[in-house]
Order: structure tokens, then C-alpha cells, then sequence
């Protein structure tokens, strides 16, 4: 047994293809294949069911597979502990980002990170939050840049701002004529939303005074995307919250602040407790922090809103 073929045996879990794996793993399929059937030899075990398509683990598999998981970890960690802080920033990272920071926070940081840190590979990938975090657990990603807190106890989170929710209404809008908006003005009903797995949406009904309870439309729409929702209340849909980042100068006369504290959410960089890379996290945190907008990081009062 190596662990090229705990590599094998994880990827074709992930996968449930014995292609897609192999290219997942970058050898032939006969290769993967071979390596398999040495590793269930060697158990004594059959570790996929090759009659389901897709494929899945046997009971005997289940267990192994997680057992596997945590080996390939503990071995990650014990090269980063062994890496020095020189070569700590030299490789290949998997980054996750929530889909409603990565329009907007990407185009600011990552540009200049590129042209600072060339030994650093980012491969990066939009996600949901449940999904990073499944992602994170399960070593498919090295970090990333989503809503805290958590909650969860394996995982280390670095603070790198807040982020104010902003009211955005049509031209008009009654709200959008006071000095400052407040979490009681707003009607959950009345507000236009992201589908379901989005943070942002629990984030906005927690905000409101009172849950969803029938549409104040004649239709039912969920969006995932906040560029979509804004082209919607600006056509004088309903109203909705938008994090700050998004917002444009076109957006400007549609947004009012609400009065603080301000509800936010917080932003932070997220990694599995193994991962033994303070000079990456610290050079992304850098990075961000002097690449956002001064309004951004002018000292206000928060209310940080769960989203969990």
C-alpha cells in the first residue's frame, strides 16, 4: 500500500468514473485501474462495486475510504510542517471563494498577487459555503475566503474585514429618502432573494423583522445573482440587501446605509487546522487588506449577522 493509491482510491470516490478519475489524478485509466486492483489484492477486499453505474464503495470501502481521508491529511501536514517558510509560498493551492465575494473581491487582490508572488499557483474555485466547508474537511481544498464564523472545530479562520449590507431599492423607494435605513423597515416578503445555499441569503432574512411568508409578487423569483437582483429592483421589482463590495457607481443612487452598529457580514480567510502554511495565509490577508477600497475599511460600528 502507498499513497499513490490512497490518491487513486479518493479520486475515484470523488469521481465514481474510472476516467474522470485517472485525469483527475493525470495517468492513463488502465494505470488507475491496475493500481486498484493491487491495493484490493493486497486488503483482500473489494473496495468499489464496478456493476453500479456510477460506481460507489462497498461497506468495506466506506470505511476505508475514510480512513484514507485522514491519513492523506496527517501526511499533508507533516510535509507543510517540514517546509520552510522560504518555500512555504512556492506551489500549488486550491482556493474556494462564496459566489457573492468573488465578482467583486478577486478583481481587486488577485492581480497583484500574481505579479508578487510568481511561485504561487491558485487555482481557484467559486463555491457555497456548506460545499467549502465539506471541501475543506474532506482536503479537496487548501483554504478559503468566505463568511465566518463557522462553528466548525477543525477548521482556523483569519479575519480580513467586515463587510456592511447596503438597502437597495428602485428609484422612489420611501426607504430610499431617509437619513438611514433601519433592520425594522425591512418586510422579508417584500424582498427579492438568493436561491438556497447562498449565505447571503440567510444572512438578509436573519436581518429582517419577520420571515418569508407569502410573496408580496404575483410570481416566485430566487436568483444567484446579486448582479441579477439589481437589474430586477432597478426596474422597480420589490427591494433587496447587497454587500458593499457590489456596488458600483451606477448603483449609487439606488443604496442607503443602514444606521449603526451596521449589519455585516465577516469576511475571512478559512483553512483546515492541518494546513501549516502562516506565510501563504499571511500573504493573501496582505494582499487583500491593502487592495481594498478606503470605504471598506473605514472604522464603523458592526452587527455581524450569522449565517449559520
Amino acid at each position: 500500500m502507498n499513497i499513490q493509491q490512497l490518491e487513486y482510491v479518493i479520486a475515484l470516490d470523488e469521481h465514481r468514473h474510472f476516467v474522470t478519475a485517472a485525469e483527475h489524478c493525470h495517468v492513463t485509466q488502465p494505470t488507475l485501474t491496475m493500481q486498484l486492483r493491487k491495493l484490493e489484492d493486497e486488503l483482500g477486499v473489494q473496495l468499489f462495486d464496478r456493476s453500479k453505474k456510477p460506481l460507489r464503495p462497498t461497506a468495506e470501502g466506506e470505511i476505508f475510504i475514510s480512513k484514507a481521508r485522514g491519513i492523506l491529511q496527517d501526511i499533508n501536514g507533516l510535509y507543510g510542517a517540514l517546509n520552510t517558510e522560504k518555500n512555504s509560498l512556492q506551489g500549488r493551492f486550491k482556493l474556494g471563494i462564496i459566489p457573492t465575494l468573488a465578482p467583486y473581491l478577486l478583481p481587486l487582490f488577485l492581480p497583484g498577487y500574481a505579479e508578487k508572488y510568481p511561485d504561487t499557483q491558485l487555482y481557484i474555485e467559486e463555491m457555497e459555503s456548506e460545499l467549502i466547508i465539506k471541501a475543506l474537511n474532506e482536503d479537496r481544498l487548501d483554504l478559503a475566503i468566505m463568511a465566518t464564523p463557522t462553528g466548525e472545530r477543525d477548521l482556523e479562520e483569519t479575519v480580513l474585514f467586515n463587510e456592511s449590507f447596503l438597502f437597495y431599492g428602485p428609484s422612489g423607494h420611501p426607504l430610499l429618502s431617509k437619513e438611514q435605513v433601519a433592520a425594522d423597515d425591512l418586510d422579508a416578503n417584500h424582498i427579492l432573494l438568493l436561491t438556497e445555499g447562498h449565505c447571503f441569503r440567510s444572512q438578509a432574512l436573519n436581518l429582517c423583522k419577520n420571515r418569508q411568508t407569502k410573496a408580496a409578487f404575483n410570481f416566485h423569483y430566487e436568483s444567484g445573482s446579486i448582479e441579477t437582483i439589481k437589474a430586477l429592483v432597478k426596474g422597480g421589482t420589490g427591494y433587496s440587501l447587497v454587500p458593499e463590495l457590489s456596488v458600483g457607481p451606477d448603483d449609487k443612487p439606488h443604496v442607503k446605509r443602514f444606521s449603526e452598529p451596521e449589519p455585516a457580514r465577516e469576511i475571512s480567510i478559512v483553512c483546515h487546522k492541518s494546513l501549516n502554511r502562516p506565510a501563504l495565509i499571511d500573504s493573501i490577508k496582505q494582499q487583500i487588506r491593502e487592495s481594498l477600497p478606503s470605504h471598506i475599511k473605514r472604522p464603523r460600528e458592526f452587527t455581524r449577522i450569522k449565517w449559520r
